[in-house]
């Protein structure tokens, strides 16, 4: 049974919609004023909630400011209660993450239509899009059933690259956010003396380039093809309309991106504060899972010493010690360019 959370404070329609709720097979939580709506939205974590616009201490447009802030209430759908009418209104709260306006008086099928239509909508974007180009155009076909998106362009498509081909460099501005479809594309730091630094190695559903646009400035890192691949991309103004124009669309994109940057810190801290033989044993055990075959067969893993000992945060010379060290001990089997893991356990469980 769907929770609705009814933020009302006059008592008599308060009632009014808890009962028409109630007897449509919904539980109806209710709440007097802005303040206990507040709360019992963080506690109850409804499925919708309706709010009324004016009311003392805290109004509609407060109320929905502090869910919005709270990642645990940020995609509940919102839907406002009032008798005001002016556009300016009504514009303040679309701006601010309102999922519809209904004015008051209002009748029950008007009300109970608008109900089913966000909690359908909101159904429909939570299900899980598979992080490829199919997924995410279907995403953002799903996105564009929300008013203020329907104007989400359709110039997102898909770029093709040559191994060693560069997607964007440090210093330069990002006009899009780029999902890996086929390949593996590398990001990396550039020292002053020419080292490299990859700080992540993107394939097939991963995110790259969108820090960066999130916060108005240059790339601070690089990327280029370790392979021949295949890019998804998505311009600047539809990822940030995806990204701030709805809640519910929101919430479901930054799902998509969290897994991106859980990632990239798990490898900088590996970086700083793991051994060598533990860095390696995890990178090879990382791109051994990343680049598996669907029934889950581990592959070779092919890819230039240089790039994996950047990968690692070693040298090179360090890194093929290291891999020969690993052989010697019955770890991997090595095969001109591709490495053979032969005792993950074994990999898995090595001291720091």
């Amino acid at each position: 049974m769907k929770k609705i959370l009814i933020i009302e404070d006059n008592q008599e329609v308060r009632e009014n919609l808890a009962e028409i709720l109630t007897l449509s097979d919904y539980e109806a939580l209710k709440a007097e004023n802005g303040k206990v709506g507040v709360e019992l939205a963080t506690h109850q974590k409804p499925d919708l909630i309706l709010c009324d616009v004016m009311m003392p201490e805290l109004d509609g447009f407060g109320v929905l400011h502090i869910l919005t802030k709270n990642p645990e209430t940020a995609n509940i759908p919102f839907i406002f209660l009032t008798a005001k009418t002016e556009k300016a209104d009504i514009r303040r709260g679309m701006n601010l993450g309102a999922d519809d306006y209904i004015t008051k008086p209002f009748d029950d099928v008007e009300l109970l239509e608008a109900v089913e239509t966000r909690l359908r909508k909101s159904a429909k974007l939570n299900q899980d899009f598979p992080r490829d180009a199919k997924g995410i155009q279907a995403f953002i076909n799903e996105a564009r059933g929300y008013t203020n998106l329907l104007n989400l362009s359709h110039e997102q498509g898909m770029r093709i690259m040559k191994a060693k081909e560069p997607l964007f460099h440090e210093g330069s501005y990002p006009r899009q956010v780029y999902l890996v479809e086929k390949g593996r594309i590398k990001v990396f730091k550039s020292s002053d003396d020419g080292r490299e630094l990859i700080v992540e190695v993107a394939g097939p559903g991963d995110f790259i380039g969108y820090l960066e646009l999130l916060n108005d400035t240059p790339y601070t890192t690089s990327a280029s093809a370790l392979e021949d691949s295949e890019v998804y991309y998505i311009p600047r103004e539809d990822f940030t309309n995806l990204l701030h124009q709805n809640r519910d669309v929101s919430a479901r994109l930054i799902k998509m991106l969290a897994k991106n940057l859980a990632e990239q810190e798990e490898n900088l801290v590996r970086i700083a504060y793991h051994s060598v033989r533990k860095r390696v044993a995890e990178a090879l055990l990382h791109l051994d899972a990343k680049y598996q075959e669907e029934d889950g067969q581990s592959v070779a893993i092919s890819m230039m010493r240089q790039d994996l000992a950047q990968i690692i945060g070693t040298a090179k010379e360090t890194l093929i010690r290291t891999l020969s060290d690993f052989q010697d001990e019955g770890l991997i089997k090595i095969e001109e360019s591709s490495i053979y893991l032969i005792n993950r356990e074994k990999l898995e469980n090595l001291p720091n």
